[in-house]
């Protein structure tokens, strides 16, 4: 056989069987994508059906290239890189990997969870989320919508969206056919809208799980070129963007009401830092 005949069947066997090593790393990540939430060795070992001392070895070349990350109690979670792949086609300064330093931070000064959500065609969506040693049981991981009258994340998003665009959504939350109800509680709804937009984030307390509190502060980038909106003037809102958001998560303890204003000036100074507020 020439040469060169030789050298393509040897090139598409390689096609044809791939890397081994490789699969097996990448369907370790798949694990940790699928929970959406760290894990112990022996978890992602067993799920694997492969010793601990084997997987360890694949977890920290993962590791070592920022696609995992082992926090301070021995569990394993997604690291940075993984929220990247996807992103910066559209994002030529790679926001998310800012949003993401910004919530460690937050998270390390607050001792809560701290999420960061994106605006979709169906709503906001949480790409990432970081947790303290100590996290808290809650229900929203990577990859959950948050609903738009219940959530701190949802009522932001919502605040920043033109009303013929969010009010059908609004409603279909609501889950009633009641003409007279629906003009009541969107009137209430254009309230809490209003008042987001004034005092410049959104805040919920035992909504969605009794106990919990959360904060969400938007993500206003320098070069957005929209004007913060009026409350009065309708039109600003149309005018306004708003794709990131960022949604603390806390017990009542954690962020009580009464510490608020204190809870969100720390927020905003290290948003600012990353020049995300």
């Amino acid at each position: 056989m020439p040469a060169d005949e030789n050298l393509v069947e040897n090139v598409t066997k390689a096609n044809k069987n791939g890397v081994q090593s490789l699969e097996i790393g990448l369907s370790i990540l798949d694990i940790l994508i699928d929970r959406s939430s760290p894990m112990m060795l022996k978890d992602i070992a067993q799920a694997m059906q492969m010793h601990p001392a084997k997987c360890h070895r694949y977890l920290v070349s993962l590791i070592r290239k920022n696609y995992a990350q082992q926090l301070n109690d021995g569990r394993y979670g997604l690291g940075d890189r993984v929220n990247a792949i996807g992103h910066t086609g559209f994002n030529q300064n790679n926001i998310v990997e800012r949003l993401t330093h910004a919530a460690n931070e937050i998270k390390d000064t607050l001792s809560c969870t701290v999420q960061i959500a994106k605006w979709f065609n169906e709503g906001p969506i949480i790409i990432q989320s970081v947790e303290p040693d100590s996290a808290i049981s809650i229900i929203t991981r990577m990859g959950s919508r948050m609903p738009l009258t219940t959530s701190a994340t949802g009522q932001l998003f919502a605040s920043y969206q033109p009303d013929a665009f969010i009010k059908p959504l609004v409603i279909a939350e609501w889950d009633t056919k009641e003409k007279a109800l629906i003009v009541e509680k969107w009137q209430h709804f254009k309230q809490l809208q209003t008042k987001i937009r004034t005092q410049g984030y959104a805040t919920v307390t035992g909504d969605m799980l009794m106990g919990i509190n959360a904060i969400t502060i938007p993500v206003i980038l320098p070069d957005l070129t929209a004007t913060q909106p009026n409350s009065n003037d309708n039109s600003s809102v149309e005018k306004l963007s708003l794709e990131y958001a960022i949604t603390i998560i806390g017990t009542t303890e954690q962020l009580p009401i009464s510490e608020q204003d204190n809870v969100i000036e720390k927020i905003l100074a290290i948003a600012q830092r990353y020049k995300i507020a």
